[in-house]
């Protein structure tokens, strides 16, 4: 099989269900930067090995939202992520939240390169919530991934924090 089609030649590509929409859609956008998203969770992966596990769920998790996102309408075959992932990432914020130190002021991205990348990743979960927010679309699913994208960039910020911590460095905390 190969890898190019030649289907997006014109500026156009499929969204799930088939539908023909240009590379520039917002919906097209979003799922893009969901897809940076899972890329930039991949080379955590690499850089933080201690948390294969985690981030290769969150990985799968992501791909499910990203679906939802491709397409515009409902399809009755595709699961979704449901409260109870949302629930799983507040589960793993607050257990890596109890062994960090209070937060004095907002923190500087800094302390160790897995830490650094940590925050990337947080700003990039970021930037995919706007985009999937600013879809306007309504369905559950959708929604649903808003607000797993929500939570998941807490847990990226509170990662970063522990890869600072477990290293033994400083934070660095921002001082006006």
């Amino acid at each position: 099989m190969k890898i190019y089609t030649k289907g997006g030649d014109k500026g156009c590509t499929s969204l799930v269900t088939g539908e023909r929409v240009s590379k520039a859609d917002a919906r097209v956008c979003a799922y893009g930067d969901m897809d940076e998203l899972i890329s930039y969770l991949g080379l955590l992966r690499c850089e933080s090995p201690e948390n294969d596990e985690l981030l290769r769920t969150v990985q799968q998790d992501l791909m499910l939202c990203s679906a939802w996102v491709a397409t515009a309408s409902d399809v009755n075959k595709m699961e979704s992520v449901g409260e109870g992932r949302v629930f799983f990432l507040e589960k793993e914020i607050d257990r890596i939240s109890a062994s960090l130190p209070p937060m004095t002021s907002f923190i500087l991205p800094a302390g160790t390169v897995a830490a650094a990348h940590f925050q990337i990743a947080r700003t990039v979960c970021r930037r995919t919530e706007r985009a999937v927010i600013s879809l306007r679309d309504e369905r559950e699913n959708v929604c649903k991934a808003v607000c797993y994208l929500n939570r998941l960039s807490d847990l990226l910020f509170v990662m970063g924090r522990e890869a600072v911590v477990k290293e033994g460095k400083k934070e660095d905390f921002w001082r006006p």
